[in-house]
């Protein structure tokens, strides 16, 4: 089979984004670290944005963020396993909320498909 070039393949497998993407970070021991998400069937990937906009529409105003191009995303987070990078996801999942005393647990709400903290 041959392979397709991207003038030929109406959606490329691997796309680039164009610029440095705003990647969302938490605070570290040593300064900033890049916050780490899982894919709906759970493996970890690293997450960009192409503008502020859509990391603070995804996350909120409050989730502090650095401009990275992707190479540098991908060499940041390698070490650690991870290798997808996933760019302006649109759904997160709410973190998890602590779990009360046994048998005092909140209301179940259905899962929702979506990115969730690593």
């Amino acid at each position: 089979m041959a392979e397709l070039l991207y003038g030929e393949d109406p959606e490329p497998s691997e796309r680039f984004p164009a610029g440095p993407l705003y990647v969302p970070v938490r605070p570290g021991p040593s300064g900033c670290a890049a916050r780490l998400f899982r894919t709906p069937l759970g493996d970890r990937t690293a997450v960009g944005f192409t503008s502020e906009r859509r990391l603070t529409a995804t996350l909120g105003p409050g989730q502090a963020w650095i401009r990275l191009a992707e190479p540098a995303l991908r060499a940041l987070t390698a070490p650690l396993g991870v290798t997808a990078v996933t760019v302006d996801p649109q759904f997160t999942a709410p973190a998890p909320a602590p779990v009360g005393p046994l048998g005092l647990v909140g209301p179940v709400t259905p899962a929702i498909p979506a990115l969730r903290t690593a």
